[in-house]
């Protein structure tokens, strides 16, 4: 009779829990896409600890940027924790080898671009399609050295500078342009003096809108106050609240039109 009682508590208990599940996933109507380009990386693990701890996954955009610690984030020392996320299931694209700015359009279908790291860092050189898309595969190849796995077929300019030309490029290298909605742009990168944590979340967590993608930094070199983890664990919980869950790119479904490319 004991052993009757307790296989019916624990029948039950299983069937409320994924009853809960079930109406956890019904009642959740709204998307946002967190999103997280390389920077200095000094916040890299713990933003990596609080996704894992809220259970919920990101993009992010790859490039060989010098780190905190003085190496370069696609250096061996980072394979681990490049390895760790693919594991956990999160996404990733390029952001640029080298950390390339679009400067401006060149002759012949051509882009003036600027490489912040690399044997060419600081000048501004003409890439042709082919240079162009060596910049953004280069990044999968490092990645698939590193995990195993390709990154998905998606990339981010820096500072999200494009132009028509530099976006063609990309889709004739195969990889979709993914840009960040308004309401997006985190504000991890502004002087935090101005722009106090307090203020950056209690906007973002009021303004972010169904199918909204977000950018924020995996470590930003100037921000006095980081904005990780002070903000993301409780913007995490405030849109949980809000009912949103959190989805991965590229975005499968028709999405709502909020992720224009913007500049940083």
């Amino acid at each position: 009779m004991k052993c009757m009682n307790f296989f019916q508590m624990t029948a039950a208990l299983m069937f409320g829990f994924f009853s809960l599940s079930a109406m956890a996933q019904a009642e959740c109507g709204k998307q946002v896409y967190l999103s997280f380009d390389t920077g200095n990386m000094s916040v890299a693990e713990k933003v990596a600890e609080i996704l894992k701890r809220q259970n919920i996954k990101a993009t992010f955009f790859l490039a060989n940027e010098k780190t905190f610690r003085g190496d370069f984030a696609l250096d061996d020392s980072w394979k681990p924790f490049w390895q760790q996320l693919a594991k956990e299931g999160h996404h990733f694209g390029s952001h640029t080898y080298d950390h390339d700015y679009f400067v401006k359009d060149g002759p012949k279908g051509q882009v003036f671009e600027k490489p912040q790291f690399g044997p060419k860092a600081g000048e501004t050189v003409l890439y042709n399609e082919a240079v162009m898309c060596k910049q953004i595969r280069r990044v999968d190849q490092r990645f698939q050295e590193m995990t195993n796995q390709p990154l998905q077929k998606i990339w981010r300019a820096p500072g999200g500078k494009t132009s028509p030309t530099l976006i063609r490029i990309g889709d004739m290298c195969g990889y979709q342009h993914i840009g960040w909605a308004s309401a997006g742009f985190l504000g991890d990168e502004l002087n935090s003096d101005k722009h106090p944590n307090s203020l950056l979340l209690e906007r973002a967590s009021r303004n972010l809108k169904d199918g909204d993608i977000t950018m924020a930094h995996l470590g930003i070199w100037s921000r006095k106050d980081p904005w990780a983890p002070a903000v993301l664990e409780q913007l995490i919980v405030n849109l949980k609240q809000r009912g949103f869950c959190f989805g991965l790119l590229p975005i499968q479904a028709s999405p709502n039109k909020n992720s224009e490319d913007q500049s940083k």
